[in-house]
C-alpha cells in the first residue's frame, strides 16, 4: 500500500466522486477532500459519520450526534432528512440506490459516552423525503453496501463480527436476514468489521482490530491484505483498480484508550488491485 493522505484523526466514510476523494474525521471534526486540489480538512460545528452523493451529484452525511441527514452546501451540512422521529443513538454509516433512496446506520447507544450496549437499526430515507425504520435488532450496525445489483443489502455487525444481508423489499423494507460471511472464521478471531465496499468480485471489510482488508464473497475469502500495526477503519473503490484505505495508528495503545486519549492518528493508504472496481 502507497500512503494517499494524512493528517486525520479517525477517518470515516470515504468517498471517490469526479476524481477526488472524500471522507469525515470523526474523532477531529473535520470534513477532508482534496476536490479543490491540495488535501485539505475542513472544520465543522457538526461532523457526519457516513458520507454519500445522491444521483444528481450532491453529498449527504450521516450527522453522527444530531439525528438528522445532511447536505453539503460547500460551508456546512444544512438538514436533508430529519431522523429525531425514529433515530435511538449516533448515526453510523450510509449508503445510497440509483434512485436516490438512504439506509443509514442507528448504532443504538453511545459507546464513548460509557452507554451500555443495546442493539441498533437500519433507517431508509427515501428519495421523497420520507423516513422510515428499514429493520430493527443489528448488534452494531456499520459498514452499509448494496450487492446482487440492489436486490441485497449488507450491513457489518461490528459486535457480532460479521456481515449480515437482507433482501431489499419493493417497498424498502429489509427481510430475509442471513449471515453473508462470518469474518471471525474467514479472517480470525480480532476480525470486527467496520466500513465495507462491495465490488465485482466481492465485498472489502475493513476488520479494524484484526488488521486485515479482507476481499469476501458469500461464506467466503477471496483474498486479503495484512496491514500490520495499523488498523483498517474503512475504505472505498474508485471505479477501476484501486481501493482507498483508511488506516488507524493507535501508537502502540489499546484502541479505546488512544481514542480517549486522542492520540490516534489515520493516514489514507492506496491499494492497487484488479478487484477493487464498483459492483455491477
Amino acid at each position: 500500500m502507497k500512503t494517499y493522505a494524512a493528517g486525520m484523526r479517525w477517518g470515516e466514510g470515504p468517498r471517490w466522486q469526479r476524481g477526488a476523494l472524500w471522507l469525515s474525521d470523526t474523532q477531529g471534526g473535520k470534513l477532508w477532500t482534496d476536490h479543490d486540489g491540495p488535501w485539505r480538512g475542513i472544520p465543522l460545528d457538526a461532523v457526519p459519520n457516513g458520507l454519500w452523493f445522491l444521483p444528481d451529484g450532491r453529498l449527504v452525511g450521516a450527522m453522527m450526534h444530531e439525528r438528522r441527514i445532511g447536505v453539503w452546501t460547500g460551508e456546512r451540512f444544512a438538514t436533508y432528512a430529519d431522523l429525531s422521529a425514529v433515530a435511538t443513538g449516533p448515526l453510523g454509516d450510509m449508503v445510497g440506490d440509483p434512485h436516490g433512496n438512504l439506509y443509514v446506520d442507528d448504532v443504538g447507544f453511545a459507546a464513548h459516552a460509557g452507554e451500555p450496549p443495546r442493539p441498533g437499526r437500519l433507517v431508509r430515507v427515501a428519495a421523497d423525503g420520507s423516513v422510515g425504520v428499514a429493520t430493527e435488532d443489528v448488534e452494531f450496525p456499520n459498514g452499509l453496501a448494496f450487492v446482487d445489483e440492489g436486490r441485497t443489502l449488507l450491513v457489518a455487525e461490528t459486535a457480532r463480527q460479521r456481515l449480515t444481508a437482507f433482501t431489499v423489499a419493493d417497498d424498502g423494507a429489509l427481510t430475509d436476514r442471513r449471515t453473508y460471511a462470518d469474518l471471525a472464521r474467514l479472517v480470525g478471531g480480532d476480525a470486527r468489521p467496520d466500513g465495507i465496499w462491495a465490488t465485482r468480485d466481492g465485498v472489502w471489510v475493513a476488520t479494524t482490530t484484526g488488521h486485515t482488508v479482507a476481499l469476501v464473497r458469500e461464506n467466503e475469502l477471496v483474498t486479503s491484505v495484512d496491514t500490520g500495526a495499523l488498523l483498517p477503519i474503512a475504505c472505498c473503490g474508485d471505479g477501476g483498480n484501486r481501493l482507498f484505505v483508511t488506516l488507524a495508528d493507535a501508537q502502540g495503545l489499546p484502541l479505546g484508550e488512544a481514542l480517549a486519549a486522542k492520540a490516534v492518528r489515520t493516514t489514507v493508504a492506496l491499494l492497487q488491485t484488479t478487484k477493487a472496481g464498483n459492483a455491477g
